[in-house]
């Protein structure tokens, strides 16, 4: 289950970083999600903890990083180069994975942090 998502700040400036803390348990993967004001909530990223394998979608490659602190039970998403696109409600879910297109989750969700980037 998930204890707290936490981001550290509200605000951020156009070209900035961020990082998203995700404390939870008894999990095997977790998924980061966003949702922007007006539009469905899509997923950003998953880490399988078994593989060490991360999915990333397109719009946040080689701009976001998901990694975990095994002993604190918290996994992060750390983001860079933030724009205003990026500007969103940010939820981290437990047991979350790929299957080919589509996400499947079978644990719960976090209760989501605003993300706004503007100047």
């Amino acid at each position: 289950q998930v204890q707290r998502v936490e981001s550290g700040a509200d605000l951020v400036q156009p070209g900035g970083s961020l990082t998203l803390a995700c404390t939870a348990s008894d999990y095997y993967a977790i998924g980061w999600f966003r949702q922007a004001p007006g539009k469905q909530r899509e997923g950003v990223s998953c880490l399988d903890l078994t593989s060490g394998y991360t999915y990333y979608t397109d719009p946040v490659k080689g701009r976001f990083n998901s990694s975990r602190d095994h002993a604190k039970k918290t996994v992060y998403l750390q983001m860079h180069n933030l724009g205003p696109e990026d500007t969103a409600i940010y939820y981290c879910a437990t047991d979350t994975w790929r299957e080919g297109s589509r996400w499947r989750r079978s644990g719960q969700w976090g209760q989501g942090t605003q993300v706004t980037v503007t100047s």
